[in-house]
């Protein structure tokens, strides 16, 4: 059962002239798994976005730190709901800003190095950032990856994310935070509700203005006012989101 007071707040929102609903992928649509390429969002979550996509005045977006192209194979979405990878700086027409592919290429070589010496740490490449994964290696083997992986980023002139299990190397400023202020000025939007789960995230919950609902999944410290527990706790609240939207 949602709790009382995000209800009350999905209550008001749904009731705003242009609203726009956007959330992360992975551990909020999509439980975690071990291996990235299996995450796929829960059903219900997944019909309860297309059922807000469908209804008048209402704009969905996926903000992901997948790379665009990854993203939509994994989330299955239509053209009805915009996605938008790279932790907000890849849109459908391109990055907001020009790829270093030289520095990208550096920082590949390098992680990839460093991956080799710890069983379970892989290296996930995107086309503007470099993102370092232990959540399968030991806890001394992935902190040790981590470690290494922070001391040679001091090295480059890239922007260093940290999330669950997980540290990124960007050759571009990436925000989702960012991207919510494009979203919400390409739609008119009177209202935005952003869910997510992680660090980065919280970049989109600040910021979120008067009237506007944020929704932290899982445990943790957050700028959002609202709090569930799980991805099956957002299907439950986009489908509570549709319905009322809907009337």
């Amino acid at each position: 059962m949602l709790p009382a007071d995000l209800i009350t707040a999905l209550d008001a929102v749904a009731a705003t002239p242009r609203l726009l609903v956007t959330s992360d992928f992975d551990g909020t649509l999509a439980p975690i798994v071990n291996n990235p390429a299996d995450a796929r969002a829960l059903p219900a979550g997944s019909a309860a976005v297309l059922n807000l996509a469908e209804l008048p005045d209402t704009f969905v977006a996926l903000v992901s730190g997948r790379a665009l192209e990854v993203l939509r194979a994994l989330s299955g979405m239509p053209a009805s709901v915009q996605l938008v990878g790279s932790h907000g700086a890849e849109f459908d027409d391109g990055f907001t800003q020009t790829v270093d592919g030289v520095l990208l290429a550096r920082i590949v070589d390098s992680l990839t190095e460093i991956a080799s010496r710890y069983p379970g740490v892989k290296v996930e490449t995107k086309p503007a950032s470099v993102a370092l994964h232990v959540r399968n290696a030991s806890a001394d083997d992935g902190e040790a990856a981590l470690a290494a992986a922070r001391r040679a980023g001091t090295a480059w002139p890239a922007e260093t994310t940290e999330g669950k299990a997980v540290l990124e190397f960007a050759v571009i400023t990436t925000s989702k935070g960012s991207a919510i202020d494009l979203l919400r000025e390409r739609d008119g939007a009177t209202a935005v509700v952003y869910l997510g789960d992680d660090v980065t995230d919280e970049k989109a919950f600040a910021r979120l203005r008067d009237g506007d609902v944020g929704v932290k999944v899982g445990p943790g410290p957050s700028a959002a006012r609202y709090r569930i527990d799980s991805p099956e706790d957002v299907a439950e609240a986009l489908a509570y989101l549709a319905a009322r939207r809907a009337g």
